[in-house]
């Protein structure tokens, strides 16, 4: 008699379980959240969220729960995540509808599965394609528990006809979205007549769930595979956390309350589903653990999501607050473009100038002092380097030769003076290329530390940006050419005279120049096999000398050559210096005139004749206006989410006092 008790109140009230009324608000606010699209936010909700096999009784589980009538059919009958809310209403007729689209339908009980794949048709087209973007049903009525779940495309891994080759992929990939985030709940649907162990929905809740401490298994088709179905769900072998439910799927035409008293009548009578504990089986169990599972998840994620709306909306505020005001009129601009053109200045200043880095603490590379120090360093050591300035072989031809070529009516003693230009000529021109590449080097390096703070102080303004980088980059170039002719000039300037009022040179060539005569006399010697053919000279190491020995009998020739020698050598040192230090000086007024003067081009390049460049500059650029709508719409939606879990937390605080 107790028995028959149970099972007439299971008929009368089938899904009905022993809800809160404090719990509806909320439910009632999360669905709100969802409604808003707040998951586009990156606040994650807790969500119920319903997997299984292809043919695993998904439709079926979700009918019994909703008492409705949802697509069925061969092959993929759900083809986008359908989320259905439930809500017990106390109202004599039903209501439903579905929202998508942005559009609310209502739509008759009896036409729900035709509605349903209609709508699903317009989501993600005609045939049997899947897509991610939600439908959601919405069931008021009596006979419902208060629950929101998101029915997921059953798997398959076969495509059949019309379906696309990846079917499986896409469908594995809209899951795991669903089920990865730890708010969701896994709502397991297995069939009894497949091992638990092989289904593919298994398998990918525990990829994201191994300890299946969120994961509740429904186990459908009990009365097809009855026989040990009691040890399946009291072995686990495959780790649901929350447990199992066993439930009767509804068969033909059966109504819902003609299956619930059949689903009772089974588990109290069948031989083997008879001794299944009451407290895991029929579809009312079901919906009250979905009801209390759903309740706790959300009182546990509730202040999480508060913080996390509270966080994006702040950021979300101070990034739009960060974006430059939309100017409206030719004062607003000409001030933001002072602004700007100001504000790049002082960091060029900083950068190339004054050598300081705040604005770019951890980027060496726009360190630019430093990096202009460290590029003359190069140059000079390049310069000291090349072979021309420390010659070491054929030691004295080059001077010899000069000299025969510079014969003339002079005194016998005298050093053409001609010949020791002809020399420096020679060595100017091996390493002219050297100050040019040096400059464009130069030039490259501070057009990109101009084009970098350029487009940071300027990049809000997309047409200013470019417009300034254009400008820039023309006065870089017509300022790098004429650095280029003030090089070449220098170059050319050490071709002509040899001259110095540095006192190192006189001191450096009579030092030199002290060796003369024993080099003369190892040249002379009149017994060559006695000794050897090279010999160490300060200031060039060791020389070879074999082949000076031809003008032994030409001693003065030889003392001349020596003498340019020592006089080129001591006088290099000079121009080499001289070099190094002139393109400091160059370089350090130039980058001063660029931070301090030149920089007044840009502004009358982009300004006009007319004086209408600098608001034609500030009209905002698509993408930015873009963002800056959606930063606004990002901020309505997160304050509207506020506002709803506001409501929902004074109302907690309320039960509370």
């Amino acid at each position: 008699m107790e028995q028959q008790k149970v099972v007439a109140a299971q008929v009368q009230a089938p899904i009905i379980s022993s809800y809160n009324d404090k719990i509806r608000p909320l439910i009632d606010a999360i669905d709100r959240l969802r409604l808003l699209m707040v998951m586009k936010e990156g606040i994650q909700l807790p969500t119920i969220v319903v997997v299984g096999d292809q043919s695993s009784g998904k439709s079926s589980v979700l009918e019994s729960l909703a008492g409705v009538n949802l697509p069925r059919g061969q092959g993929i009958c759900t083809r986008v995540p359908l989320i259905i809310r439930l809500q017990k209403d106390a109202r004599p007729r039903p209501e439903l509808y579905l929202e998508y689209n942005g559009k609310i339908v209502p739509v008759d009980e009896s036409n729900i599965a035709t509605a349903i794949n209609l709508a699903t048709d317009e989501v993600a087209g005609h045939g049997k394609g899947i897509s991610n973007t939600p439908l959601t049903l919405v069931v008021k009525k009596g006979e419902v528990p208060d629950l929101t779940m998101v029915d997921l495309p059953g798997i398959t891994r076969v495509p059949v006809h019309g379906q696309p080759e990846n079917i499986y992929e896409q469908i594995r990939d809209i899951i795991m979205q669903y089920i990865t985030p730890k708010e969701s709940i896994i709502l397991n649907v297995l069939s009894a007549t497949v091992d638990f162990s092989t289904c593919e929905s298994i398998r990918m809740s525990q990829q994201v769930d191994k300890t299946g401490e969120r994961t509740l298994a429904v186990v459908t088709k009990a009365d097809k595979a009855p026989e040990g179905l009691l040890e399946k769900v009291t072995a686990d072998d495959v780790n649901i956390g929350l447990g199992y439910v066993c439930v009767r799927n509804r068969i033909g035409d059966e109504s819902f309350e003609e299956a619930r008293k059949e689903e009772a009548r089974l588990f109290q009578t069948h031989p083997n589903l008879s001794r299944i504990d009451n407290a895991i089986v029929g579809v009312p169990v079901l919906a009250q653990k979905l009801v209390q599972i759903q309740a706790s998840i959300i009182a546990r994620c509730l202040p999480e999501i508060v913080k996390n709306i509270s966080e994006k909306l702040n950021a979300n505020v101070s990034e739009l607050g960060k974006m430059p005001m939309a100017l409206t009129s030719f004062a607003d601009a000409t001030q933001a473009f002072m602004r700007i053109v100001g504000a790049a200045k002082e960091s060029l200043r900083k950068l190339l100038w004054r050598g300081e880095f705040d604005e770019y603490p951890d980027d060496s590379t726009k360190h630019g002092t430093v990096r202009l120090f460290e590029m003359l360093n190069l140059f000079s050591d390049e310069l000291r380097k090349r072979e021309e300035s420390e010659p070491k072989k054929e030691f004295l031809t080059e001077e010899i030769k000069v000299l025969e070529d510079a014969k003339g009516i002079e005194l016998p003693n005298v050093l053409p003076r001609e010949a020791f230009l002809r020399i420096l000529r020679i060595k100017v021109e091996k390493i002219s290329n050297l100050p040019i590449e040096f400059t464009e080097k130069i030039w490259d390096y501070i057009d990109g530390v101009v084009m970098a703070v350029l487009t940071r102080h300027s990049e809000m303004y997309y047409i200013l940006s470019v417009s300034m980088k254009r400008a820039a980059y023309n006065l870089v170039q017509k300022m790098k050419e004429r650095s280029i002719n003030r090089v070449k000039e220098i170059v050319e300037m050490e071709k002509l005279t040899g001259y110095t009022r540095n006192p190192d040179y006189m001191k450096e060539w009579t030092q030199l120049m002290n060796q003369e005569n024993s080099f003369i006399s190892q040249v002379n010697t009149r017994n060559p096999m006695s000794l050897p053919c090279r010999m160490n000279l300060e200031g060039f190491g060791d020389i070879e000398i074999e082949h000076l020995r031809q003008h032994s009998n030409n001693t003065l020739l030889v003392q001349q050559a020596f003498d340019l020698k020592m006089r080129m050598t001591a006088y290099w040192k000079i121009v080499l210096v001289r070099l190094a230090d002139t393109m400091a000086l160059h370089w350090q007024y130039s980058v001063h005139n660029l931070v301090n003067n030149d920089m007044e081009e840009i502004v009358k390049e982009l300004v006009g004749a007319d004086g209408l460049g600098i608001e034609r500059m500030f009209v905002e650029s698509p993408s930015m206006a873009a963002k800056r709508d959606k930063l606004r719409k990002s901020i309505k939606l997160l304050m509207e989410s506020k506002d709803v879990v506001a409501k929902v937390m004074d109302r907690i605080a309320s039960y509370d006092a």
